[in-house]
């Protein structure tokens, strides 16, 4: 061995590196995680592993006090980071140690610990807080909805400003620990397992667990008076299902829809492979609202989805979410077509499996009845826009392009791509170029072309682009019998399962977003 021999101007250069770095070597944590659509949206610096959200909540005053509790790794030397929350704050510690902090914009926390924390660190984050979530807007809009008998946390791309401190994107998911105190007679349901349940001097706590990465925006949180349902699945998965018990007359069409999750989840899992998560469900609080959310492994319906009767269709749909948009999340907001385009033909799918309308037939429809001059065909699924990133092309248009790629490479490729997917992303992030890249890889075509055509161009695709992609326009009317009736088509028939597909377009409808695309 040859041992160094360490001179006097060596050594003095050895303490040197172990003295820390400088406070100029550390530096705030960006106020946004760079997203296209929503620059405020998240934070840089850290990056999330779990939450643990200590709540009590007071249905008859909206009073939500809190203590979460931030597990988190530095990616940077840090001397202040940012988390996103609108309520009021009380204490911050970080690591421990008492921590000084502010408010910015509409929802940012910068927080500037005791000392500054070093890149790769662990980092724990306790915060108190306390507020009346229906209080706290953005540009008029909240994601936080008052019921007779309590609130609810349900809204997308966003919701959790109004009950906890986050890292707010889905670019930083991590797993879940929601322990909610709520008086007596009442329910506090959220994501995952029911962990426990106890009562005390008459109030009662549920613990819930979301074991799984999950993203900010699919946490949720429900409290109220629910009937609530229970089961296992035939792999042993929990199931529970809770409804308002003041949903009146959609009472019965809600529970004729939702009490079929489990069949539902069963058949996606011929499609999509193997349930991504630790349990199934869904619930329906007595809200105003008319849309329908994916948060994870219980979804949040609006009572309106019901109105017209029973409809599984919103439940195909919102389940789907669970492997595309909730284990495969999106990388940036303006991928949503890898959530939107695949939860709509999972409904097209289930058309096709319970005889109502082939996916084939949905959509020639769709191309039939949008004309050229349509603005459907100039929003753009692949991109479409902030202010368009819900709008109906993003579904019916994002599903076309599936059904061009289905007869482009056949139905072994599309159906091993469909259930290969969640597998090769699961519990992360991608774009709608990762997707197209996997696509290519699997059926061994080039189909950049195929996916700008149906995902980009903001025009109708021609007829012999739609033909040579396997969609049909009309057939033209019979020519014998005038000039008119030639030029004129034939009206297109409408598959079976049409009305109660177009009955769940205001899943995320756009009237809760208005305002919020400046955000």
């Amino acid at each position: 061995m040859h041992r160094r021999i360490i001179v006097p101007s060596a050594l003095a250069a050895s303490l040197l590196l172990a003295i820390p770095a400088s406070a100029a070597d550390f530096s705030p944590g960006a106020p946004g995680i760079g997203d296209s659509y929503y620059p405020a949206s998240g934070n840089g610096g850290y990056d999330v592993s779990h939450y643990d959200l200590r709540l009590t909540y007071q249905p008859a005053t909206d009073l939500l006090e809190g203590t979460a509790t931030i597990l988190a790794t530095t990616k940077q030397n840090l001397s202040r980071f940012n988390l996103d929350l609108g309520l009021k704050v009380s204490e911050i510690r970080v690591n421990g140690r008492v921590a000084k902090f502010t408010t910015s914009g509409d929802h940012e926390l910068e927080v500037t610990p005791a000392s500054p924390l070093a890149r790769n660190t662990p980092l724990t984050v306790v915060v108190r807080y306390a507020g009346k979530p229906s209080e706290f807007k953005i540009d008029g809009w909240s994601a936080w909805a008052r019921t007779p008998d309590g609130g609810v946390a349900a809204q997308e791309p966003d919701s959790a400003v109004w009950w906890f401190p986050s890292n707010d994107h889905p670019l930083d998911k991590a797993t879940f620990d929601v322990s909610v105190s709520v008086p007596d007679g009442t329910q506090a349901i959220s994501n995952g397992v029911l962990q426990s349940q106890s009562s005390r001097l008459g109030w009662t706590r549920f613990n819930w667990r979301s074991n799984k990465p999950q993203a900010t925006y699919l946490a949720t949180l429900a409290v109220g008076r629910f009937d609530i349902t229970t089961d296992r699945t035939a792999n042993g998965l929990p199931v529970l299902n809770a409804y308002s018990k003041d949903l009146g007359d959609n009472a019965g069409a809600a529970r004729a829809s939702i009490e079929r999750t489990t069949e539902v989840a069963e058949w996606l899992e011929s499609v999509f492979g193997p349930y991504p998560f630790n349990s199934l469900g869904g619930y329906v609080p007595n809200v105003t609202s008319g849309f329908a959310l994916e948060t994870q492994t219980r979804p949040f319906y609006s009572p309106r989805q019901f109105a017209n009767g029973a409809n599984v269709s919103v439940v195909v749909h919102e389940l789907a979410h669970q492997w595309y948009g909730d284990s495969v999340s999106v990388r940036d907001w303006k991928d949503i077509w890898v959530n939107e385009g695949f939860a709509r033909y999972s409904q097209w799918l289930w058309s096709e499996k319970e005889g109502e309308g082939t996916a084939q037939e949905l959509a020639d429809y769709v191309y039939a009845t949008r004309t050229a001059d349509d603005p459907f065909w100039t929003v753009k699924p692949g991109d479409p826009g902030a202010e368009n990133q819900f709008h109906v092309a993003v579904y019916d248009r994002g599903a076309l392009a599936l059904q061009a790629l289905r007869n482009e490479i056949g139905d072994e490729d599309f159906f091993a791509i469909l259930k290969g997917w969640p597998q090769e992303f699961a519990y992360g992030n991608a774009r709608v170029a990762d997707f197209v890249r996997y696509a290519e890889r699997v059926s061994g075509k080039p189909l950049a072309g195929l996916f700008d055509t149906w995902l980009y161009q903001p025009v109708k695709p021609a007829a012999p682009v739609a033909t040579a992609a396997g969609l049909s326009a009309p057939a033209a009317a019979p020519s014998a019998r005038s000039a008119a009736k030639q030029a004129k088509p034939a009206k297109p028939v409408q598959p079976k399962s049409w009305k109660k597909i177009a009955a769940t377009n205001t899943i995320h409808e756009s009237e809760a977003h208005e305002g919020h695309a400046g955000h």
